[in-house]
């Protein structure tokens, strides 16, 4: 068995696998990082190989623990990566941008791949029909843009997103809501079509944590996977085991 643990800036998502499928994901708060260690650990005595991927500084004694208890590898640029890697400055590529790719390469071996990643930030990486990775772009997330509009002006309050929003706002706050909803489905829907015009035979997939909330405002044809990231990290992990 093994477990994947991709660590962000707030929380902490733990998945268990058996060979391709996902058993058990778990996502917690940073300080509930050895309670749910111990709770997987205890549920599945099976499990062997774990990879670390982070985004933040990982904590020493979390990484001590982890080595003592199993067969731990951490994800980085050295890593070797099951994609051809195209990218002109592949040492600042991030974990979780080589983890979306590589679920691309094992689900779409020969296909174009379009991964929209929405979270903090909204990420697009594409990688072709021969399994090259070549790059693609970075923008505000969902909830940057909300607390931009409340940075760096005076007046504009802090907003969330609503599900149901209407087009010409008619109010400050309603006229904020409809900017960034409209604007990043806009904006996704736009990078979406450029990509369909260069590429043909395209798959493009939605993951995130905003994903549920902006699949069923877009208009193109997508596919939502919010486990995509941790698929890719464990097929990682399935590759550098065999090395």
């Amino acid at each position: 068995m093994n477990l994947v643990i991709d660590i962000g800036n707030t929380l902490v998502k733990m998945a268990v696998f058996q060979g391709d499928k996902l058993i058990k994901k778990k996502i917690s708060l940073r300080q509930n990082f050895f309670k749910n260690l111990d709770e997987l650990d205890h549920s599945y005595p099976k499990i062997e190989d774990v990879l670390v991927s982070s985004v933040s500084k990982t904590p020493s004694k979390w990484l001590q623990k982890l080595e003592e208890d199993y067969k731990m590898m951490v994800l980085n640029q050295d890593l070797p990566q099951v994609f051809s890697n195209s990218y002109v400055t592949p040492k600042t590529l991030g974990n979780d941008r080589i983890a979306l790719v590589s679920a691309a390469s094992k689900l779409y071996p020969n296909q174009n791949v379009l991964i929209i990643d929405a979270g903090t930030c909204i990420t697009f990486d594409f990688k072709n029909s021969e399994n090259q990775y070549f790059g693609g772009a970075i923008s505000p997330g969902l909830n940057m843009r909300y607390l931009a509009m409340n940075t760096f002006t005076e007046n504009l309050p802090l907003l969330e997103p609503e599900e149901d929003v209407d087009l010409i706002g008619n109010t400050t706050i309603k006229s904020m809501q409809s900017g960034v909803i409209y604007g990043i489905t806009a904006e996704i829907d736009g990078v979406i079509s450029m990509y369909n015009s260069q590429f043909k035979d395209l798959t493009i997939i939605l993951t995130g944590g905003d994903s549920q909330f902006l699949c069923k405002r877009l208009k193109n044809s997508i596919f939502a996977n919010s486990n995509f990231l941790l698929e890719g990290l464990n097929y990682i992990l399935e590759f550098n085991k065999s090395q």
